[in-house]
Order: structure tokens, then sequence, then C-alpha cells
């Protein structure tokens, strides 16, 4: 299933029950489905990755900071970008959190035109970012399909070699090459040798150039 497909959802964690409410009600009127945690650690029992979409996060709170959850996405490779909502004294610790990845911080309580188009743009690159990683997953599954042989020659034939010198320095006929180089680009789906190149670089068996 190709999960940037899905419509996103807003995981909003906040350990006040009043503000969490306010904040999934902004959320909801700026158009967005909501889910709602009021501690770290019950995001991190309840998340479910199938939806994209984006973390709107508190940066202190009991049992969990805002800033150890930060630490604890990054370490299960959870893909969300997180939105940090904080109160004036907490600033700095905002400014790190961006440094290490968080997309925006927002002052309590938020704007909510500024928080619609946070949303936005956080909602935009994690669907983005689903869509290339699922392009890349379903690539490197049909260059798994290929032989050894076929994959010894793959990045050789995208390199522009022609086929008597592969064959000269693998020790087989060039026919054996022909046919590998058809093969290759059948399993891979590619027209020609110049979209045999830009697929093998984007699953990183080429560098790029």
């Amino acid at each position: 299933m190709k999960t940037s497909k899905l419509d996103p959802i807003i995981r909003i964690v906040d350990d006040d029950p009043k503000v969490l409410a306010s904040e999934v009600f902004l959320v909801k009127m700026a158009g967005y489905r909501t889910a709602s945690y009021e501690s770290a650690l019950t995001f991190l029992d309840e998340y479910d990755p199938l939806f994209p979409g984006c973390l709107i996060l508190d940066i202190r709170m009991p049992e969990m900071s805002g800033l150890q959850l930060q630490e604890e996405m990054i370490h299960r490779n959870i893909d969300l970008p997180i939105l940090f909502l904080t109160g004036h004294g907490d600033v700095d610790m905002a400014v790190k959190a961006l440094l290490t990845g968080a997309s925006d911080f927002l002052i309590k309580p938020p704007d909510p035109a500024r928080l619609k188009a946070s949303l936005a743009k956080a909602v935009a690159k994690n669907i983005e970012d689903r869509a290339r990683k699922e392009e890349i997953d379903h690539m490197t599954a049909k260059y798994s399909l290929l032989t050894t042989s076929e994959k010894k020659v793959a990045p050789r034939i995208a390199n522009g070699e022609l086929n008597k010198v592969i064959a000269f320095d693998m020790e087989v006929s060039e026919q054996a090459v022909k046919n590998w180089r058809s093969a290759v680009l059948h399993k891979l789906e590619c027209r020609n040798v110049i979209e045999l190149h830009n697929f093998l670089r984007k699953i990183g068996i080429i560098e790029a150039s």
C-alpha cells in the first residue's frame, strides 16, 4: 500500500488536557484529521505509522519531554515531521529542536494562520518523503530480481561500456553480455542506457556524478 496516498493525520501530544483540546480544535479548523495523546509514552505506544502527517509536540512534559521524544523518534525511525509548540521561556530549547531536525516551532497559543501554514509545509514534506521512499523501495525490489551476472554488468552498461569490452573482462562471449543487457533493461523497465543510469543512481548502485 502506498501510504503517501492516504489522508494525513496530525498527531498532537500535550500533557495539559485543556491545551490539548484547544490544539485539536485549531488543527481541525485547518482541515485535518487528528489523533491526540496526553503523554509522549502514550504516543509511542499507540502510534500508527500507516498514515502520513506530522506531530505537534509540547516541549515541557512529565515522564518524557518533547526533546526526549524527538530523540526516541529518530532512534525508532519514525518519519513524522515535528512542529513544537513552546512557551516564551522555551525558545532556546525550540531552537535546539530545529537543529536536530524539527520542522518548525510556534509560541503558545499559536496564531491559526501561522499554524495552518506550518502544518501544510510539514505534511507536504512527509508525503513527498514517503512517496520518494516508496519509489526507491519499488525500484530496489525490481533490481533484486536480476541475476548475479546481470547485477555485475548493469552498472557497466549504464556507464556506456561496450559489450565486447565487458565480455573480454568477464571472459564470456559477447552474445552473453548482449543477453544480459537485454534482460537488465527489460526487468528494470528501462528503455535505454540513460534511463538505466538514472535508475541505478537512484537506488545507490551508481554514485551521482
